[in-house]
């Protein structure tokens, strides 16, 4: 199988790179394709002729969406609509990374593929509407959505935490936002999987079990050997600019249909944990 992964300089698209290893893939930054670029997106694709496209580039920065809605739009929503046309011409499959940010956060049991979107962000906006319209576009796309990604070689909550920790004696977490941590390392070998599986639909794809900001917080301590103290606080006592889902827990149903599981999110923290040392 031969794939092009667009955004191959992100978080996950690093792990992506690192775990695809019996297919041909080859890795795209924004240095070498702008996906907001339609034109660009075509020619790229079409001199490659991938069997399957990743698309794993986005503007992911939550709360600078807020001030940038525009920015957040071009890129999240039309950028993923100009590499499905592009991918249509060329009969490429194609899988979307979208997000548990869809979803208002108002339920308390986990999120099928099929409830209803109400995003309560720009960046949740602009991966639902891009959502809608792959699609429509590309009607046997794969749409994976996932939340609370970590990993090494990039910004990320644990790494945060620790650096923090290392250097205070105590750290405020939220304890009212409940969700599912997913490393980077096992969701890259989910979507292999999917793409090996020629998946299509909208799949949702984290670690399994879940838990608060705050309870991860402490397990990410205790992990790295440290002593600070983690307390817990209200989403109120620590305002953010952008909306976050009070609960935003992914079923795993719709991954489970394809044959594929996941470690629990303890279990891949001990692996970060490791993957971080070394």
């Amino acid at each position: 199988m031969k794939a092009i992964l667009l955004g191959a300089s992100g978080l996950l698209g690093k792990a992506l790179m690192r775990e695809w290893t019996r297919d041909e893939v080859v890795g795209l930054s924004s240095h070498d394709v702008d996906i907001c670029d339609a034109d660009q997106v075509q020619g790229v694709l079409e001199k490659a002729r991938p069997e399957w496209i990743v698309l794993a580039a986005a503007y992911t920065n939550v709360d600078d969406c807020e001030s940038h809605p525009d920015l957040a739009l071009a890129v999240n929503r039309d950028g993923a609509v100009n590499v499905a046309q592009a991918a249509k011409r060329i009969g490429a499959k194609l899988l979307f990374i979208s997000s548990d940010y869809v979803f208002d956060g108002k339920k308390t049991s986990p999120y099928e593929v099929g409830d209803t979107r109400n995003p309560q962000s720009v960046y949740g906006r602009s991966k639902a509407e891009a959502e809608v319209r792959l699609l429509t576009a590309l009607p046997d796309c794969c749409i994976a959505r996932t939340s609370w990604l970590f990993g090494t070689g990039g910004k990320c909550f644990p790494d945060t935490i620790l650096k923090l920790a290392a250097s205070r004696p105590a750290l405020d977490v939220v304890d009212d936002q409940r969700g599912s941590p997913t490393y980077s390392v096992d969701l890259s070998r989910a979507i292999i999987g999917l793409c090996r599986n020629h998946a299509s639909g909208i799949v949702h794809v984290t670690n399994a079990g879940d838990c608060s900001w705050f309870e991860f917080a402490q397990e990410i301590v205790k992990g790295g050997g440290l002593t600070t103290e983690v307390r817990p606080v209200s989403s109120q006592q620590m305002a953010r600019p952008a909306p976050r889902p009070a609960y935003s827990v992914l079923s795993s149903k719709s991954l489970q249909q394809y044959g594929i599981t996941v470690p629990t999110w303890q279990d891949a923290l001990r692996r970060y944990l490791q993957e971080r040392k070394t």
